[in-house]
This record gives C-alpha cells, sequence and structure tokens, in this order.
C-alpha cells in the first residue's frame, strides 16, 4: 500500500510538471489569479508578464516551454500586447500563445471608421484638370450641388469651405490617393478644389504616380466621401527585438485577429508612392538623372503603414491557423531584422490594406529609389505557405494581398488570394539593375485570382529589380479584373517590372499569355507559360 502511494505521488508530480507551463486567460478572467483553467487570468498581457518572470528567475514550469491558453471570448485590446526580447522562449522551451483547444479567442481593437460618399453616388467621376502649379483638382460644378449641405459659402457663394471634413478620394494609375478638401471655388461650369497640408504639398509635387488627364485612356477619377472623424485601436500586437536581442521562439497559434482602424488619413490624408506606403517627402529634381539611374526625375521618403500585428527583428517567430478579419491597413507585417520564421496555414479576409507585408522598403531616413544591398539579408528565410488571402485592399486600393520588399531566401508558395484591387503577390522593390542583396526567392504554388480590379499596372504576381536565383512556377493567375476607371491597359498576369532580373518564370498557368515587362535584364528565362500549361492548381 506504501509502494502505491510513493508511485501515485510521484506520478502526480509528473504530470503536474509536464502541465505546470500553461497559463489560462478568459475575458472573465482576473489578474489577481494564479491563472489556472479554474482561476484563469483577465488580461493576455499579465499572463505574458507571468511567463516572463518564470523565465527570469529560472522556474522549472518553463522547462518544457509555456502555453498561454486562451479561452473563448473577445478580448478588447486597450493597448498593444508588446513581445520583448524577454519574452523569448527557446527551440525546446518555446512561448505559445493559443487558443483553447476547440475555442476561438479574439483579439479585437475597434470597428473601421466608417466612410459615407457623397460623390457621385456610386463609383468615381472623371476629374477636368489637374493643376500642380496651383494644386488644385478641377471637377464638374454639379458636384458642389451635391454637396450642398455639407459647405459653407462665402458670399457670392464663390469659395465655399467644408462644414465638417470632407476628402476626396483620386485615382491615379497604381495608387490612390486620399486628399483633405480645404475649400472649393467655383468658376463657371467648373469647380477647383484646393488640399490642406501636408498631402496637398506631396500630391503636386511629386511626379509618380499623378492622375492622368486627358492622356492614355482619358482623365483619371475621383469621389468625394466623409469619413467618421474618429481614431480607434490600430495595433493589436507588436513583437520587437533588437539587432543585438532579438525576440525568438514565440508562436501565435489558432488566435483571431479582429477590428482594427487607421487613423493617419484623418490627420495627415494618405499619398501613397506605391503598394499602400505613405509619401512623407517628395520633390520632382530640376534635372532628371542620378549616378545610379540616368532618367530618374523623383526623390521620394515614406513610411510604412499601420499593422494590426508586427514583428521586428525575430527569429523563429510564427503565425499558425491565426484569422486575421476586419483590419482597416495592414493585417500582419514581418519589418526587419527577420530570420527562420513563417506565417503558415492562416486566413485572411476583409482587410483594408495588405494582408501580409515582409522585409524592408527602403523607408525614411533612406531615400526609396537608390540601389541598396544591405537591405535583403535583414528578412530571410522567411516561409509564406498555405495561408488565405479574400479581399485584401478594400481601403487603400493600391496595398496588395502578399508584398515583400528587399528580401532573400523567402518562400511564398501554395497560398490562395482572391479579391484584391491591385496585385496579389508582389517581390521586390529599388527599381534597378544593380545588385539588391536579393536573390533565391521562390513564388511556387499559389492560386491568384480576382485581382487588379480598381487599379492597373498591376499583375497577378509582380517583381522589381534583380533577383538572382530566383522561381516564379506552377502558379495559377485567373480573372484578371477590368479595372472601370484604369488610364491605361496595363493589368498583366505575370508584371517584371523595373529592371526585374534574375528568375526563371516556369509552368504557370494562366488563361491568356497577357504578361508584361519593363527593361527586363538578361538573366530572366521564360519556359512554358500561358493557357496549354497543366493546371497543377484546382
Amino acid at each position: 500500500m506504501k509502494r502505491l502511494t510513493i508511485l501515485s505521488t510521484l506520478l502526480l508530480t509528473l504530470l503536474t510538471s509536464l502541465s505546470a507551463g500553461d497559463i489560462y486567460v478568459s475575458p472573465n478572467g482576473n489578474d489577481r489569479g494564479d491563472g489556472t483553467q479554474t482561476t484563469p487570468l483577465k488580461t493576455i498581457h499579465q499572463a505574458l508578464r507571468q511567463a516572463r518572470e518564470w523565465r527570469r528567475l529560472g522556474d522549472n514550469r518553463v522547462t518544457n516551454g509555456i502555453n498561454i491558453i486562451l479561452l473563448a471570448g473577445s478580448y478588447k485590446m486597450d493597448e498593444p500586447l508588446f513581445i520583448r526580447p524577454e519574452d523569448s522562449g527557446t527551440e525546446d522551451a518555446p512561448t505559445i500563445i493559443r487558443s483553447k483547444e476547440g475555442e476561438m479567442a479574439v483579439l479585437c481593437g475597434d470597428p473601421m471608421q466608417h466612410h459615407q460618399q457623397l460623390y457621385p453616388a456610386t463609383g468615381m467621376e472623371r476629374m477636368t484638370d489637374f493643376d500642380k502649379e496651383n494644386r488644385t483638382i478641377t471637377i464638374p460644378k454639379k458636384a458642389v450641388s451635391a454637396l450642398k449641405e455639407f459647405l459653407l459659402s462665402t458670399k457670392g457663394n464663390k469659395l465655399m469651405t467644408p462644414a465638417e471634413p470632407l476628402e476626396m478620394v483620386v485615382h491615379q494609375r497604381w495608387a490612390i490617393a486620399i486628399l483633405r478638401i480645404k475649400d472649393i471655388q467655383v468658376k463657371g461650369k467648373l469647380a477647383m478644389v484646393s488640399f490642406l497640408e501636408p498631402e496637398s504639398r506631396l500630391e503636386f509635387e511629386h511626379p509618380w504616380p499623378q492622375p492622368i488627364i486627358n492622356g492614355e485612356k482619358g482623365s483619371s477619377s475621383f469621389l468625394i466621401r466623409k469619413t467618421e472623424q474618429r481614431d480607434g485601436i490600430e495595433q493589436l500586437v507588436i513583437i520587437q527585438g533588437t539587432e543585438q536581442q532579438p525576440v525568438e521562439y514565440i508562436h501565435f497559434e489558432d488566435v483571431v485577429f479582429e477590428n482594427t482602424c487607421w487613423n493617419r488619413p484623418l490627420h495627415k490624408g494618405h499619398v501613397t508612392l506605391q503598394g499602400g506606403f505613405p509619401i512623407i517627402d517628395a520633390y520632382k529634381l530640376a534635372q532628371e538623372g542620378l549616378p545610379w539611374a540616368a532618367t530618374l526625375e523623383n526623390q521620394a521618403w515614406i513610411e510604412r503603414p499601420v499593422a494590426a500585428v508586427s514583428v521586428t527583428n525575430a527569429r523563429h517567430v510564427d503565425f499558425s491557423g491565426c484569422r486575421f478579419r476586419n483590419l482597416a491597413s495592414t493585417a500582419l507585417d514581418y519589418v526587419t531584422g527577420i530570420s527562420d520564421c513563417s506565417i503558415i496555414y492562416n486566413q485572411f479576409e476583409h482587410i483594408g490594406g495588405t494582408a501580409i507585408l515582409a522585409g524592408s522598403f527602403a523607408e525614411s531616413p533612406r531615400e526609396v529609389h537608390c540601389p541598396y544591398t544591405d537591405l535583403a539579408r535583414q528578412c530571410q528565410r522567411l516561409l509564406i505557405h498555405q495561408n488565405t488571402v479574400i479581399d485584401a485592399s478594400f481601403e487603400d486600393w493600391g496595398a496588395v494581398a502578399i508584398g515583400a520588399g528587399y528580401v532573400c531566401n523567402t518562400s511564398i508558395t501554395d497560398n490562395i488570394i482572391n479579391h484584391v484591387n491591385y496585385s496579389g503577390i508582389c517581390v521586390g522593390w529599388g527599381w534597378t539593375p544593380k545588385n539588391t542583396g536579393m536573390h533565391h526567392n521562390i513564388i511556387a504554388g499559389n492560386k491568384v485570382t480576382d485581382f487588379a480590379r480598381q487599379l492597373y499596372d498591376a499583375g497577378g504576381i509582380y517583381t522589381l529589380s534583380n533577383q538572382p536565383n530566383s522561381v516564379i512556377e506552377n502558379n495559377v493567375i485567373d480573372s484578371l479584373g477590368i479595372a472601370p476607371y484604369a488610364t491605361n491597359d496595363r493589368g498583366f498576369y505575370i508584371y517584371l517590372d523595373a529592371e526585374t532580373n534574375g528568375y526563371t518564370i516556369r509552368n504557370n498557368w494562366c488563361p491568356e499569355q497577357k504578361f508584361g515587362d519593363n527593361h527586363p535584364g538578361e538573366a530572366v528565362i521564360w519556359e512554358n507559360n500561358g493557357p496549354e500549361v497543366e493546371k497543377l492548381i484546382p
């Protein structure tokens, strides 16, 4: 009997030690609890603090790793969850943040701001003039009549100012601009619209992209709307290490990230360069040409769009089986200092900006058009695999489904993308034939459909610059959109944009051989692409 009691005690001790690394959290919990399943904590922030203390003190409960287990329900994130180097796990003892098996935990912010389109009632209308010198956009006078209840008139009804904030959304080839309206001046049958700063200067001084007037297929389009003037929660999770001490071995599994806002346009407008990246300074060169680009005429500095979940300076930080939905800007962003991370089996739905963003895009203080060689190695060995992206870029039409900038040894494989307003999968940055440090990037086995719905100069798969030993293969690309307000016909199934080089493109199915290129390099190889290729993806 005594021996049986000893064995029972040893078995209980063993079971306790194996499960001791579990910390439970519930929306109905209490942060003064002990984090067990019977008395769970209330916030994920407190659970992470407890896990951090266990690691700091060398508690034996971390031996087999730590599971922060989120019970079903919504967790309102009044501030982001910050994960720092001190929260790192190890290969043998990672920190896993996950929903309880069979349940669904939701980390949520605020619902995105609501828009009310005022003119035209639906769709867009062509503008009449884009005046760079006076920094005005000319539209038909009938637009003013439709807006009269939202405008304050001066004597004679010639100059009107908004009674409440109004904004113009401008269609400009491969991007949009959101410009806050300063005033509207009526002249005959036309109306000249002026805008607030800083977006007015950025819109009219930077040459690319800008609206086309009476060129290619005709004038660019606009709409006028009002947007709910409310700042809300933009970020849910911020994972941030340093170059010397990255965050390591953190895994998110089966967690929902839901509801974030996008506050920038309310305060600064939104003038972009490409891919949803806001311009923060820009101008046209008085005399075109720089040592590395003889025809370059513009200078631009950009910042990164805000992301619901961002990862910086991290290794082995993974997201698996998670859902990202109803997020107003970028959903998941692996910024820089990234290696050996994976984004697998996740679902992205109704994303205002880009669903998955990765790698540096030469953000300020760097000027974007220089040929950098040190950035690609700051995002390497990233796996983006078997994710589903449905309805991305619905707020910023110039964003994409999956966008990778300066990256190397990055694999984008077996993902499904459907319903995006610009390009589907984009890899590369720099617009240069020179060495970029980008190499061995793989875009394979993906299915991209219903893309380029609003903007052209787009590709189902789109690349930039020199990327030796890279591959685009076995993809299915279908349903190129008929962008209703495009000013050119440059929509392609595969588009090798400025100075793309080093890619082998083979065995990709699309319904027609509509491919585009822009000064591609000599090391581009095309093999067996088009409607005759066997579809490897149903």
